[in-house]
């Protein structure tokens, strides 16, 4: 790990961004965003954290190229967080805080690995957490570029 360098977590939903509707101005200045983030990992200029709930999440993707997408861009990580047991009684709290399943699990997961963004499209995921007042800093891609280039969190 290379000191300084910002760990982030992408929810499955920023991988697949470039398959929803890009006529949309949200949806295309979000996938603008994440091929800028993509750009940043292979410059090594963030690290990024996946896990095992991300591949298997991807595994029941309907759409190959999709799932072939995914797993690609997954496979950029420079670590992959498995489900332990701390990751589990993690995400349990957070299903009781009113966390759907899976995005607990990848809350989880991006907490147990230290990260310092967990980046996501969903703003129910994004509002719930921070009214929580979580470890991560959870935000869009849009966001995750504005605060990473000059913003404040």
């Amino acid at each position: 790990m290379v000191a300084g360098v910002k760990r982030i977590y992408l929810d499955t939903c920023v991988y697949n961004r470039p398959f929803d509707d890009q006529t949309q101005p949200r949806v295309w200045l979000e996938t603008l965003a994440f091929s800028v983030i993509l750009q940043m990992i292979e410059n090594r200029a963030v690290t990024l954290v996946t896990s095992t709930v991300v591949g298997y999440e991807t595994s029941l993707h309907l759409d190959a190229l999709a799932r072939t997408w995914v797993m690609r861009c997954a496979a950029l990580a420079q670590e992959n967080r498995l489900v332990d047991s701390s990751v589990r009684e993690r995400a349990q709290v957070l299903e009781q805080e009113g966390f759907k399943a899976l995005d607990a699990l990848h809350v989880a997961c991006a907490e147990m690995a230290h990260c310092d963004y967990f980046i996501t499209c969903d703003d129910r995921l994004i509002k719930h957490y921070r009214r929580m007042e979580g470890i991560l800093y959870v935000c869009t891609p849009t966001e995750f570029i504005e605060v990473e280039f000059g913003g404040e969190r």
